[in-house]
């Protein structure tokens, strides 16, 4: 009698075929499921590293096949499953390359991702008009230690490329905040419909976002069943509510606590400065990073210093009072509900939720008490951490995870997360990292 083995390996399914993949993937444990997941990122992002190396040497050398198009690009979408602005991205991207070695040099080790890559190769091909010449590859080498990693995240990634911007500041806006830039196209259908299609600026798409928070969150039916509208259903019933409510009376609701409004957050001392204050190491022409800041916005992340100076000059302006660290200092201690000022405060030095890698905007988070209020613990900055609902709810589980996460307040006064053994056996300390810009000290 023959024994056949029911076990199978993780390296047989990342590289098996994705037929019946499913009933591989059932046999294995969740920590190789895991592995699958990860082993098959790391494998698309080389894959892509070899498209767009393959799609730019037929730029270079096209026979009749790819001549027969309009572009490598076109060619590339026709004779696979991608749309042409896809192929033609590809074809930009692998053009960039040639020009620039070291990105391309990450990129195909496998340590950025295609839309890092395509980011940082904008700015290189495109720096801003005040940078000199030898500014360029120091400015290069920081965008490419922003993008690096698994921790690396967009926002990190356009905060660096916005602290640039600040220090060789010009007259000229950054393209995220260009209006001039701002299309919107709205046209009717065979079928009696309206398609909406724009790109807009990035205050004009925190304006939007900030306006459709509060209308768009889910809304549990009066029996208690979940709001089963998809995400894209309810901000579609979100935006014709906020046309209907602009068309009753300009009337607006309430989001997180306040009517809805851009907020952005920025140290009184970089709003205050001038563009010549913006300096680079005379030695090196390497920007000088120290003590620099850029206005943030929750829902569009960095805003330039010029673009947040011209909000101030007609704004509601709001004080919170900071630590050497960038940490709020504490007002009304003794209430167990945070008040509008620690809301602020709290927003200023969580700019979300605060869990490691959770990307949710103020407008959707709690204030949690750390020392559960129950049992001594004071509604003071160093005892309060903004969370999402999820993570909220997830801090609060008695077998959260298969163990209970902790959270401490560290010396800098902004708090940290302690997974529990089960996720990690060393128990590392961990902060978020989504809004984390490469010159925020800690």
């Amino acid at each position: 009698m023959t024994m056949v083995s029911d076990s199978i390996a993780v390296g047989d399914v990342v590289a098996g075929s994705a037929v019946g993949v499913r009933g591989r993937l059932w046999r294995l444990r969740p920590a190789e499921v895991r592995e699958v997941a990860v082993s098959v990122s790391a494998e698309i992002l080389r894959l892509e590293a070899i498209r767009v190396t393959a799609v730019d040497e037929l730029a270079l050398n096209s026979d009749e096949q790819v001549l027969c198009y309009r572009g490598v690009g076109r060619w590339l979408a026709a004779n696979t499953m991608l749309q042409n602005s896809a192929g033609n991205k590809i074809a930009a991207l692998g053009a960039a390359l040639r020009v620039f070695p070291d990105i391309a040099a990450q990129f195909e080790a496998g340590d950025l991702s295609f839309d890092h890559a395509a980011l940082i190769a904008a700015f290189c091909e495109s720096p801003p008009k005040g940078m000199p010449d030898i500014a360029l590859i120091p400015s290069l080498k920081t965008l490419l230690a922003a993008a690096s990693g698994v921790e690396a995240t967009t926002v990190k990634l356009r905060y660096a490329i916005a602290v640039l911007e600040r220090i060789f500041e010009s007259d000229e806006p950054p393209p995220g905040e260009d209006d001039d830039l701002n299309v919107l196209r709205i046209a009717p259908t065979l079928n009696g419909r309206v398609v909406i299609k724009g790109d807009f600026d990035a205050l004009t798409g925190e304006m939007l976002l900030s306006a459709l928070s509060g209308l768009s969150m889910p809304k549990p039916a009066a029996d208690g069943t979940p709001d089963a509208r998809s995400a894209a259903k309810r901000t579609a019933d979100a935006f014709t509510e906020l046309i209907r409510r602009y068309l009753d009376n300009a009337a607006t609701g309430i989001d997180g606590g306040q009517r809805p409004h851009v907020n952005v957050h920025i140290t009184a001392k970089d709003l205050a400065e001038h563009r010549e204050c913006a300096t680079t190491r005379a030695d090196s022409g390497e920007p000088d990073f120290d003590d620099l800041d850029v206005g943030y916005m929750p829902w569009m992340g960095p805003l330039s210093v010029s673009k947040t100076r011209m909000l101030a000059c007609d704004c509601m302006l709001s004080t919170v009072l900071m630590d050497g660290n960038g940490a709020p200092l504490d007002v009304t201690p003794l209430e167990r509900l945070v008040c509008k000022e620690q809301r602020i405060a709290l927003i200023a030095r969580d700019k979300g939720c605060a869990f490691p890698n959770c990307d949710a905007v103020p407008a959707w988070c709690d204030a949690h008490h750390i020392k559960p209020w129950s049992t001594g613990g004071l509604t003071v900055m160093d005892n309060l951490v903004l969370l999402c609902r999820s993570h909220h709810t997830l801090i609060h589980s008695t077998s959260g995870f298969r163990g209970i996460w902790e959270i401490k307040m560290g010396d800098d006064h902004k708090p940290w997360f302690i997974p529990p053994a089960a996720i990690d056996p060393k128990q590392r300390r961990r902060r978020s990292t989504t809004r984390q810009g490469p010159v925020h000290r800690d």
